[in-house]
């Protein structure tokens, strides 16, 4: 337990200094054109008709700015915002809780929704609809339900994996948006802009190179550029210069595509202990020594987005571009069968 606070005491400089680099405005917003495109009409719509807006639903792998657009659209409505995760909604007073202390045009905000435990899901349906909630009071023969109306108030949910959404659910979300990984020239954007919040003398290509290794992601982006910001602090002055950060890079196990320490031991493992595959998850998780949901949910992906990996109803598959990644010929001609 003291362990636990301690670790949640080393990160709140981390979750301070990411909110500080995180942009309140749609205009500071890089990247997901589209997506921001629709936002900003839903917002502006929503003010002329002085409305909350729609619930909305947020998808996408962690890292490309969910919960940023939440706090986006919470100050373009002069909303406030009221954050929480599924996970940490246990019981329905839990719920209860948090929609009777909601004022008018309030943004509540539940990340990993998808967690959510289905009897808690349930109490959202008609709160989501009809914006009242009916609660259970007493036990036994004294049990009543009373029903509580509640202000109008936007529901915004974050999911990484939306799948796993009951269809009832899904279907009370009129909005529902996924976000995509970003293009380097995007992140290079990102990256700079995140430089100059951190005080980090940079150079543009020393931002390129850091881009093109995020693996199209603004979270590990920002997370590469504070890592390299201490190299170059260190070792060469402050400054990041394009050869800066392929030395700062290389020092942090992430090659030129991106890739990781951990990246390249589950492509070995499907490789080498595996023979290529098929190999089913969670076997492929106690190879590696780590958790199925980390895999699937973190690192698998971009693997498969990038090529690296296929899903099969067998299981996961190493594709031809995996065995050249690691330099490794493929056994016996198997590899060519998959194809």
């Amino acid at each position: 337990m003291a362990e636990h606070r301690i670790s949640e005491a080393l990160a709140q400089p981390d979750r301070a200094l990411e909110m500080t680099l995180r942009p309140s405005l749609f205009a500071e917003f890089t990247g997901q054109l589209r997506v921001k495109e629709r936002l900003e009409i839903t917002v502006a719509a929503a003010q002329q008709r002085r409305e909350a807006i729609d619930h909305i639903l947020f998808s996408g792998p962690p890292g490309l700015g969910k919960t940023t657009l939440a706090h986006i659209l919470a100050k373009a409505m002069g909303a406030n915002l009221k954050s929480t995760s599924g996970p940490t909604i246990e019981k329905a007073g839990d719920l209860a809780g948090l929609l009777t202390n909601l004022e008018e045009g309030d943004v509540l905000f539940i990340d990993e929704i998808h967690r959510l435990q289905k009897t808690i899901e349930e109490y959202l349906y008609p709160a989501m609809e009809d914006f009242k909630l009916d609660i259970i009071i007493d036990q036994g023969p004294n049990a009543r339900s009373v029903r509580l109306n509640l202000p109008r108030f936007t529901l915004i949910g974050a999911t990484t994996r939306s799948g796993l959404l009951t269809a009832p659910l899904l279907t009370r979300f009129p909005i529902r948006e996924r976000l995509d990984y970003y293009q380097a020239e995007d992140l290079q954007q990102i990256v700079l802009r995140s430089a100059r919040l951190l005080g980090v003398a940079i150079e543009p290509a020393g931002a390129r190179e850091i881009a093109r290794r995020s693996r199209g992601t603004p979270r590990i982006a920002n997370n590469l550029l504070r890592r390299v910001r201490d190299y170059a602090q260190v070792r060469h002055a402050g400054r990041v210069t394009l050869a800066v950060a392929d030395q700062a890079l290389a020092m942090l196990e992430i090659d030129e595509n991106g890739l990781d320490e951990m990246d390249k031991r589950i492509l070995e493992t499907v490789i080498v202990k595996f023979g290529g595959g098929p190999v089913g998850l969670s076997s492929l998780a106690v190879a590696v020594g780590e958790e199925p949901d980390t895999l699937e949910e973190v690192y698998e992906p971009y693997l498969i987005m990038e090529g690296y990996l296929k899903r099969t109803p067998q299981g996961r598959v190493a594709t031809e571009l995996s065995y050249q990644k690691l330099g490794v010929k493929p056994a016996g001609g198997k590899q060519a069968s998959l194809f």
